[in-house]
């Protein structure tokens, strides 16, 4: 009955065309079936359509720094730092969070992936199948010349083909996983062709992108689909373009990401999705492609220069000076390209890459791996001249909608989420956190956003980690902001109705309002720029209205009292705390203890103030 009511939900957000489509792709599977399925082969030995078969890679087109000196030897691949590689890393079906695993046999498209919590998470598995450790061991070899690398990347790869044959199993449910997956291939078949590695593997990599990239182009995302994923596919669909000197394919994917710029952004450079890790990982699609379209001689289109600088300034000003970052919406972690196995800051790495591309330093720090192998050494040079960007005292995204505020001694970042909900109908990335708060001190969270922890297991934590009582604003018991439909769906949803920003050299005042279920909800805040925040909420409700607060700080073990110590800050107010056990989650499968604050109303207002110590 469940699985009935999300199907009428899903066809209510699509309209006509999209019907079609949809039946389209049904008939397309089923020919499918009959020509790939039930060949019961590797991708790498499906027949190539006679218009590819004259086509020859060539690993130098993807601009790759041969002469980079500053690398180190994968090792292993960091499975959101839980799950140990050295036992996973040929258990390419594992469900991770159970002993079970996914079917090898059965026909991709039957096999059902959302919230199995008789199997695992999806997100979980496909981080393995990503191929990261490819192009890491391929780098190895050509770093090093040692056999060693090439013969267990080789062993990998022809367990992999063998254990996820073409449309066998849950490896070919998704276009992004797939056009990640030509990325990693085509930098590994780049590194092994500039080592000497055979020229068989070599086919059979040639073989297997080609496949690929023509299975990403007959199952491009379309219409309330087409969000970030598109994007995604787009880029791997380029490399593969790239790779093959194939215009048809590179002139698909750069008209298709023109077009997607300014349809899944707003001008002022905050994502539609209302996720800063998406908005990171489109903009890391944009930045590869950037590099490899120049390194080809050919022309950026211009509204990618535009949109991406934009987009940069957001992301930079998102980021604290201590290596904290105000994430609103899901994270999972995700990225396209990593030749060490691990991300330090996946934010900063982005930013870098950005950089490169826009001569402009949005971000200090090391510079990571990934950066020194995609720039020219001319680049690196250049950027490492550069004057850094610093984010001002107040960054307002009235488009957007988003604050970012910082103390004029750049020790408090403090983010405020006046956005919409999420892009486009499905909005599969927001949470209901609008009018929350996010705190920082010298890089420490104090007060923050609950995160995204598991996309599909167990079902329950998916709409906890999203729902209104998770977030730093108030709840009105029994209803939520918007209305949950299914781990990426949602119904009716709350509506912005204003918000204004004035400010001075003494203090900063950002209202914004919204309006949900007959609930009106204004929110003021009022940041002195040093250690002193106040937070005005007003709401129609007379009874049953709660501000929210999860802080990672400890308070002594009081309740029923209007004044809260902390360790380094003090919360005052006109209502009574009540604390709680909850978790938070700073990384996908991971979950934190921390504590949160109820304070409740009899009226619908609300007057709190933090103070932090000096």
């Amino acid at each position: 009955m469940k699985d009935a009511r999300w199907l009428i939900s899903r066809l209510k957000s699509m309209n006509v065309p999209e019907v079609m489509w949809r039946v389209q792709q049904e008939l397309l599977q089923k020919k499918e079936y009959k020509k790939f399925f039930a060949a019961h082969k590797p991708v790498t030995e499906i027949t190539i359509p006679n218009d590819l078969r004259a086509l020859k890679a060539d690993g130098n087109r993807l601009g790759i720094n041969w002469n980079n000196q500053e690398w180190s030897l994968f090792e292993s691949l960091d499975l959101f730092d839980t799950f140990d590689y050295q036992g996973y890393k040929k258990k390419w079906n594992a469900g991770f969070q159970t002993e079970n695993v996914w079917s090898m046999s059965e026909f991709s498209y039957k096999i059902p992936i959302s919230q199995r919590e008789d199997i695992g998470d999806i997100r979980t598995n496909w981080e393995l199948n990503r191929h990261f450790q490819f192009e890491g061991l391929a780098k190895n070899y050509y770093v090093t010349g040692n056999k060693q690398y090439l013969d267990e990347l080789i062993e990998l790869f022809n367990d992999w083909n063998q254990s996820s044959l073409f449309l066998h199993g849950v490896q070919w449910t998704s276009a992004m996983e797939v056009a990640i997956r030509i990325v990693s291939w085509s930098y590994m078949y780049a590194f092994v062709e500039k080592a000497g590695g055979s020229q068989e593997f070599l086919d059979k990599i040639a073989n297997g992108i080609k496949i690929m990239a023509e299975y990403v182009l007959a199952h491009r995302a379309r219409y309330s689909s087409a969000n970030n994923h598109l994007i995604v596919e787009m880029l791997g669909l380029g490399v593969a373009g790239i790779l093959f000197a194939y215009d048809k394919w590179i002139d698909y994917s750069v008209k298709i990401l023109i077009e997607e710029l300014p349809r899944q952004n707003y001008s002022d450079g905050v994502n539609k999705e209302m996720s800063l890790h998406y908005q990171t990982f489109v903009m890391e699609a944009y930045g590869i492609m950037s590099i490899l379209l120049r390194r080809n001689g050919i022309l950026l289109p211009k509204i990618w220069l535009d949109y991406l600088e934009n987009m940069s300034k957001f992301v930079a000003d998102c980021c604290g000076d201590y290596g904290e970052t105000v994430v609103f919406g899901d994270d999972d972690d995700g990225k396209i390209l990593d030749f060490s196995g691990k991300m330090e800051n996946y934010y900063r790495y982005v930013l870098q890459l950005m950089g490169i591309v826009l001569l402009k330093k949005y971000t200090d720090g090391k510079l990571g791996e990934n950066i020194k192998w995609i720039a020219t050494s001319d680049e690196l040079d250049k950027y490492r001249g550069l004057e850094s960007y610093k984010p001002g005292l107040v960054s307002h995204y009235k488009q957007g909608g988003y604050t970012i505020l910082r103390s004029k001694d750049r020790k408090v970042l403090v983010g405020f989420d006046h956005a919409e909900l999420g892009f486009d109908s499905i909005a599969a990335h927001g949470h209901c956190d609008a009018l929350s708060i996010q705190l920082f001190r010298e890089g420490k969270p104090i007060l923050v956003d609950s995160g995204t922890y598991n996309y599909h297991v167990p079902k329950s934590i998916r709409n906890e980690m999203r729902s209104t009582k998770a977030h730093n604003t108030v709840y009105i018991e029994g209803k939520e902001q918007a209305e949950i439909k299914g781990p990426f769906l949602w119904g009716k949803r709350y509506r912005i109705i204003d918000d204004n920003i004035e400010f001075d050299k003494n203090k900063v005042i950002v209202n914004a309002s919204i309006f949900y279920e007959g609930i009106n909800h204004k929110r003021t805040i009022i940041f002195d720029f040093a250690r002193t925040l106040k937070i005005y909420d007003v709401t129609n409700q007379q009874i049953k209205s709660s501000q929210i607060w999860i802080s990672t700080k400890l308070p002594k073990d009081i309740n029923g009292t209007s004044v809260d110590v902390f360790s380094d800050y003090k919360m005052e107010t006109t209502g009574m705390i009540e604390k709680d056990e909850s978790v938070y989650s700073d990384e996908y499968n991971h979950l934190n203890k921390c504590r949160k604050m109820v304070i409740r109303s009899v009226d619908g207002k609300f007057d709190t103030k933090i103070l932090l110590e000096e």
